[in-house]
């Protein structure tokens, strides 16, 4: 299968096309990556290499690239500086041209750029950019000079927050500052929301036979659309199961996981 699969890389820049005919092996033209100004939008023409369309977002069609840079780096054992350095520039400029502030709760989310102009819409798929932030500080994956420090400080090292958080200050946004403030008692606030969740879930979800997605949030009793998506098994049980399982089940010293929640071993050699 490899072998068959091997012509989608035969491009004029080495970017594989996106869907290739096995059998006589000829490429069909579509395909999607990125790369201007560190920006890496949607989708990119494997012949020129040029863009296709200037859309970036770290949602649907652009989560899994963000995601993989960074992994790709920890599935070499640290080795593949080329995904390093590209995850350090794509999440800086995400964050410049997409991370904003709501003007009257100052809640922080990613948006979406569209040719140059940002749209303030943030999909569910964008949630996966805290547990990234977490498992890139905690493998030293962001540099010191990072502008984002109020997004990464607090999980530097080893993954868990601080007592204290600082805010709006050059340089130290989102850090402690003093060493009684450095600590970690156990809280249990951040495990708290994933329980919640968890319940939730369980509590409108749940019907017989298995569970079931919702047509809206916002209506309560909740109307189920019948469908149990192939997702909801491979990774939302699977987390919610490593949730509760020993934390020797599976590490995250010596895995990794990609974007389907499967785990590979990190290379060591």
């Amino acid at each position: 299968m490899a072998d068959r699969l091997l012509p989608a890389f035969d491009s004029p820049t080495g970017i594989p096309y996106a869907l290739i005919t096995l059998l006589p092996r000829k490429i069909r033209k579509t395909l999607k990556q990125a790369s201007e100004n560190n920006m890496y939008y949607n989708s990119i023409n494997p012949q020129t290499g040029k863009w296709c369309e200037k859309q970036a977002s770290p949602d649907g069609l652009g989560d899994s690239f963000y995601e993989y840079l960074l992994k790709s780096w920890i599935l070499s054992g640290k080795k593949d500086e080329q995904a390093r350095s590209m995850y350090e520039s794509a999440r800086k400029a995400a964050e410049k041209s997409m991370l904003r502030k709501t003007p009257t709760t100052n809640l922080m989310h990613l948006g979406e750029q569209r040719s140059g102009r940002l749209d303030p819409q943030m999909g569910h798929l964008t949630c996966f950019v805290g547990g990234l932030y977490v498992l890139s500080a905690s493998y030293g994956a962001i540099s010191s000079n990072s502008s984002t420090k109020h997004e990464i400080n607090c999980t530097r090292n080893c993954g868990l927050g601080p007592e204290v958080f600082h805010f709006e200050q050059v340089d130290v946004e989102g850090k402690s500052l003093c060493d009684n403030e450095k600590y970690y008692i156990l809280r249990p606030e951040a495990i708290e929301t994933c329980f919640i969740c968890g319940e939730s879930l369980e509590k409108h979800c749940r019907v017989e036979g298995g569970y079931s997605g919702i047509r809206d949030v916002y209506l309560i009793p909740v109307s189920h659309d019948d469908v149990q998506q192939s997702f909801f098994i491979a990774e939302t049980l699977k987390y919610l199961l490593l949730i509760y399982s020993d934390v020797s089940f599976i590490s995250l010293d010596i895995h990794v996981f990609n974007t389907e929640a499967h785990p590979f071993h990190i290379r060591t050699l």
